[in-house]
């Protein structure tokens, strides 16, 4: 084969080169490669124990099903809801990690990769093909995988930065024509808008922002029109920083770390977003090893890290990673960019979140359900925010942090949390 031409085969072909007992990677977010995947499961009845490493795809998961999970066991990085159920069951497991950390899992040989199915644009004229918006973990996988199949997709967008492979490292190419998996967030409900009005007066001008997807951090980017000189470092964003960026507020001006630049490890939204991202120098693509690395957060100005939880018990324990034994997601890079935050000069780590579940139950609590995980210490915690208000417990006791937080709890549970924090601290 030539340096710059690429043979395609079938799916069906390529996924015979996986044997029983092999661990495979499997790309992940709007890059999933769901061809490939399901050609696997078609195998089910030839392969056994095949181990699976992932961080999130989506997409359905075939191999989380009957009867495809006789013969695949999934160990996820974090947890999806195409997945959710089978990681509770025997089919599945949960890896907690730190995002900046999974990485090393591969390059230390600690989960060394047999197989990796990824997906890619076509080559361009020198023969390198681009991961897309999906950088994250797949690039240190592809590089130390035995074997890397990839689909060839022209309408992966091109994404400048570090996510590129050329031809040569690709064992076997399967040919795609086909839309990437997008993501549409909803409308904010009234309780989202206010937590982001309260969030949004915490971000100054010139600050680094880290936020994910979904409603509130839309909330917050929504009222961010009259500031400045506003930068991006994270390990993702979506549509919410488009009207940003065209009314010329996020510049990265006064970043640190890649001045200028919307850096990232992987990207997820509408194709609106797709079309932004494609060929955009604006845009740069790292891995999470990079994006999530507390030493190079902390070098930019005002870092304004904003994650979310599940429940936040009265001395500030954040769980955002389980409900209780049931696993509903992962430890992700909260903890990379809180630590981050808090380092920088200038920075505010932030958990926002509503005041009550959607079936009206406190998300402030005396403790934490039993089982649950502690994805943030006390220690790290700064800003909480409800739809109530905004506080921040760094530098208070015990029981001045139950008193703020009982202050931004739902009205109809401060009474039964004051009673709880007068058990508990005799006061």
């Amino acid at each position: 084969m030539s340096v710059n031409t690429l043979i395609t085969i079938t799916a069906e072909e390529a996924v015979k080169v996986v044997k029983s007992n092999d661990r495979v990677f499997f790309q992940g977010a709007s890059m999933t490669p769901n061809l490939l995947i399901d050609s696997l499961c078609k195998r089910y009845n030839e392969l056994e124990n095949i181990e699976i490493i992932q961080v999130h795809t989506d997409g359905k998961a075939k191999y989380m099903e009957k009867p495809y999970s006789d013969s695949f066991k999934l160990f996820s990085c974090f947890v999806g809801s195409n997945v959710r159920k089978g990681v509770n069951t025997n089919n599945g497991d949960y890896i907690p990690i730190f995002l900046s950390e999974i990485h090393w899992l591969f390059r230390r040989n600690i989960l060394p990769l047999d197989v990796a199915f990824i997906q890619v644009s076509t080559p361009d004229k020198h023969g390198f093909c681009s991961l897309g918006p999906s950088v994250d973990i797949t690039l240190p996988a592809i590089q130390t995988a035995k074997l890397v199949i990839a689909q060839i997709n022209p309408q992966v967008p091109r994404t400048h930065g570090d996510g590129i492979i050329h031809i040569s490292n690709i064992d076997y190419a399967v040919d795609v024509d086909q839309p990437i998996h997008t993501s549409i967030s909803g409308i904010p409900t009234d309780i989202e808008t206010k937590i982001g009005k309260h969030v949004a007066e915490l971000v100054e001008d010139g600050a680094t922002l880290q936020m994910g997807i979904g409603n509130i951090p839309n909330a917050v980017l929504h009222n961010l029109t009259n500031h400045k000189r506003l930068g991006i470092h994270t390990e993702m964003f979506s549509d919410g920083i488009l009207p940003l960026v065209e009314k010329g507020i996020i510049t990265g001006e006064e970043k640190e770390i890649k001045t200028g630049k919307i850096v990232t490890c992987f990207a997820v939204g509408s194709q609106k977003l797709y079309d932004f991202i494609d060929d955009n120098p604006l845009v740069h693509f790292k891995e999470a090893g990079y994006t999530n690395d507390t030493s190079l957060i902390k070098l930019n100005p005002k870092v304004t890290a904003i994650n979310s939880a599940i429940e936040i018990d009265l001395t500030g324990q954040i769980c955002a990673d389980s409900i209780g034994t049931y696993q509903y997601s992962g430890v992700g890079g909260q903890m990379d960019f809180i630590r981050g935050a808090s380092l920088s000069k200038g920075g505010k780590a932030i958990i926002a979140m509503p005041s009550i579940t959607t079936k009206g139950v406190s998300k402030i609590t005396p403790f934490l359900k039993e089982g649950a995980s502690v994805t943030t210490t006390r220690a790290h915690v700064h800003y909480v925010a409800t739809e109530y208000g905004v506080v921040n417990l760094f530098g208070k006791s015990l029981k001045q942090r139950a008193k703020a937080l009982i202050s931004i709890a739902h009205p109809n549970f401060r009474e039964e949390l004051e009673k709880e924090a007068y058990k508990r601290f005799n006061q």
